[in-house]
């Protein structure tokens, strides 16, 4: 059962402002862009309230059916969704816009996806200025024979997070398995990689360990590296219902964000007239600086004794070796590799000490680094010695961004697979599985470069925008023989000139695949979302059935246990190939759903790993010394949806797309000021923009993503995870 809905009470204590709908704050209009969204909508209304009323959400992570969730009653809805409605709603392409693709030169992504939706197979060969249209026989060929006559360690599989469901990865890399190779990865390496790694190695799985339900009630959220209220807005409702309850909120990061300092919740009628104020403590760190930050709190949390021994003495190990790891590390280090002081890292587990029950969320302000997978084993530290993981009100929360990644590598769509899983899959599948390990989505493009890939069947996505020094991204991928491309409208990289061959396959939306299918929320929810009845866009097929037909046609002997039926097959299937997701093969209409682990793992204080317990980790920081003068950056989200920008300025902050995030000090110790035209300038590159002075920790700057991937190295992985670093240091020069 879902929480109550907040009530009519009043809490002027939290208000952010006396005054309704304050003129003077800073803040989105929730009520015209939802009147903009109908407006952009207005030739298929019907067909996109079908879709709102019985879909799940193919925006965040956060997991609806219809219009309700899971955590509290009354409706689930929020921008995030409606602004990606349109994808689901536009009309058909006009193919002949591909057919000379030199009358495209100049336009922007989003004007690219206005173009409308792919509904034709397509093909464009060498020298040719365009696609051209053909049969899905041709093009399904033409794929078949490019992979067949390439050995499998050339060919590679790639799939987003735009809307996939479950039956979509799967599908995916069972057929990328039987055409023998192991190169398969998903968009969840991009930013949770680092999660998932350490988590499966303390814990035993790589997911939330609590439910949003936990929220309410808890004793203190902590948010990292995290901005819930532009990436997953509806949680601002959860947290609006934990603050009446007395949840303390604090955040740490090296700008506070607008939107966790106070929001304007519009399905709550106090808080979207008045505002509410959320954080109550921010601690600024620099960028980076969490790693070594957390090994200063749990020093002072291990030096303290604010552990719980019963738990740590019953359900964990290694914290002997961690908690001398830690004390053995100079204060002076840690207030240097993070940028604070060691009295803020004290007052931070003084905070945590005061707490029975917290739970931590973070994002990829934690994960994007090169250090992503011990700065997550340092937090798995704290948590751990908290005693806050199993327990009601208490948790470690990855908070997702995107609807289809945490089942994506779930059910296998992964480079690696253990040995254990392999045999599974090739029990169930009765063939053979590579048993080599493939190269994750960056170092796919890393191979391109290399020269080392002939096909590259890229599902979604768009590494131009996605992946640090998108330049580099375009010469790699100009370098394959063969490029596939699966989705539903055009991006910038289908229109690269191809080497050899590109191949478009026109794919569905979750909404009009055949038979429905499921995704997993954030909260490991696995959630049926049906096929909504309505118009459909020309010949565009299902993903999952794509991949087993190509596969069908490469190993022909296998055609039989490549192609599938329906979705339900694929779900019966993974209930037989996947333990983890046993319930899914019952899940057959909307609001089916089945939360693996249930509500919270590791209740019974046993974890997922060999010997059964939780592992502490040591670690060490990994901080880098800021060159001299200057200044540590990272890439943040404005309005938009992954990549997709959808607003010129973010309604939460006030920053425009060139804006850089910039502290006082810095701007006036650079003779720099609010609005002047700067240059960013690092070891890859250069970005023009303009200043923007706003509450950042002095010494590090932001810009948006993707405009800022220009600055990015593409060499800079985290050595465990493989995960992009989104971070760097530049120089800032007055233009």
């Amino acid at each position: 059962m879902a929480q109550e809905a907040p009530g009519t009470r009043l809490n002027r204590k939290l208000w952010a402002s006396a005054v309704p709908r304050d003129p003077s704050q800073q803040k989105p209009n929730h009520y015209f862009e939802m009147a903009r969204t109908a407006w952009e909508n207005r030739d298929q209304l019907p067909f996109a309230w079908r879709i709102l009323k019985s879909g799940v959400c193919d925006g965040c992570a956060l997991g609806t059916t219809g219009l309700r969730d899971w955590t509290m009653d009354g409706i689930h809805l929020c921008m995030v969704r409606l602004e990606l409605m349109r994808l689901n709603t536009a009309p058909a392409l006009d193919p002949g816009r591909l057919a000379d693709l030199s009358r495209l030169e100049g336009l922007t992504s989003r004007q690219l996806r206005e173009l409308g939706r792919l509904g034709e197979p397509m093909i464009r060969r060498t020298g040719e200025t365009g696609f051209r249209v053909v049969s899905w026989d041709e093009a399904l060929a033409s794929a078949a024979e490019k992979i067949r006559a390439v050995r499998p360690e050339r060919f590679a599989v790639y799939l987003t997070s735009r809307g996939l469901l479950n039956e979509n990865y799967y599908a995916a890399q069972k057929a990328a398995r039987a055409m023998g190779t192991s190169h398969v990865d998903n968009s969840a390496r991009l930013c949770h990689a680092a999660s998932t790694s350490a988590m499966k190695k303390t814990l035993g799985h790589g997911a939330t360990t609590c439910s949003y339900r936990d929220w309410i009630g808890a004793d203190l959220i902590v948010f990292f590296g995290s901005n819930t209220p532009n990436n997953q807005p509806v949680t601002m409702k959860y947290l609006y219902e934990a603050r009446q309850r007395g949840t303390k909120v604090a955040v740490v990061n090296p700008y506070f964000e607008p939107g966790l300092k106070r929001y304007w919740v519009p399905s709550v009628p106090e808080s979207a007239l008045f505002g509410t104020r959320f954080a109550d403590e921010w601690f600024p760190v620099d960028t980076g600086g969490d790693l070594a930050f957390l090994g200063g709190v749990f020093k002072v949390l291990a030096a303290e004794g604010w552990v719980d021994r019963d738990f740590i003495a019953q359900s964990t190990t290694g914290f002997a070796e961690a908690a001398a790891a830690a004390q053995a590390a100079p204060f002076e280090e840690l207030e240097r590799e993070s940028g604070t002081t060691r009295a803020e890292m004290r007052r931070f587990a003084e905070m945590l000490n005061g707490a029975r029950t917290g739970i931590f969320v973070w994002s990829m302000g934690l994960t994007q680094h090169a250090h992503g997978v011990p700065t997550i084993q340092a937090l798995v530290n704290v948590g751990l010695a908290r005693g806050w993981v199993g327990r009601p009100h208490t948790g470690l929360m990855p908070i997702r961004g995107h609807s289809g990644v945490q089942g994506g590598a779930e059910v296998g769509c992964a480079p690696a697979l253990d040995e254990s899983q392999r045999a599974r899959f090739a029990e169930v599948w009765g063939f053979d599985v590579p048993a080599w390990s493939g190269l994750t989505a960056a170092e796919m493009v890393d191979g391109a470069w290399r020269g080392e890939l002939d096909v590259f069947w890229m599902t979604g996505g768009n590494f131009l925008e996605t992946l640090p020094d998108p330049a580099a991204a375009a010469t790699a991928l100009g370098r394959v023989g063969t490029r596939i491309h699966q989705d539903v409208v055009v991006s910038s990289m289908m229109l690269l000139p191809p080497k050899d061959t590109v191949v478009i396959f026109p794919a569905t939306t979750r909404y009009e695949s055949p038979g429905g299918g499921t995704e997993t929320s954030t909260e490991r929810r696995i959630i049926f979302s049906p096929e909504v009845p309505g118009r459909r866009i020309g010949q565009a097929r299902a993903e999952w059935e794509v991949f087993g037909e190509v596969a069908a046609r490469v190993r022909p002997e296998l055609a039989e246990k490549l192609r599938f039926a329906s979705s339900a097959a694929i779900r019966e299937e993974i209930a037989r190939a996947v333990p983890l997701y046993a319930g899914i093969e019952a899940l057959a209409k909307q609001g089916d759903s089945v939360q693996w682990g249930g509500p919270r793992l590791f209740a019974d204080g046993r974890f997922v790993t060999p010997d059964g317990k939780a592992h502490f980790s040591v670690v060490a920081a990994h901080g880098r010394a800021a060159p001299v003068g200057s200044l540590r950056l990272s890439t943040r989200r404005g309005k938009q949806f992954n990549s997709m920008v959808q607003r010129e300025v973010d309604p939460l902050t006030g920053a425009a797309r060139a804006d850089v995030l910039i502290s006082r000090e810095d701007a006036a110790r650079l003779g720099v000021t609010d609005g002047a035209p700067i240059h960013l300038v690092s070891a890859a590159g250069r970005y023009a923009g303009r200043a923007r002075i706003d509450e950042i920790k002095p010494g590090n700057v932001e810009v948006h993503w993707p405009e800022g991937n220009a600055l990015l190295s593409r060499e800079e992985k985290d050595a465990i995870s493989r995960e992009p670093d989104y971070n760097t240091f530049v120089r800032v020069e007055r233009a």
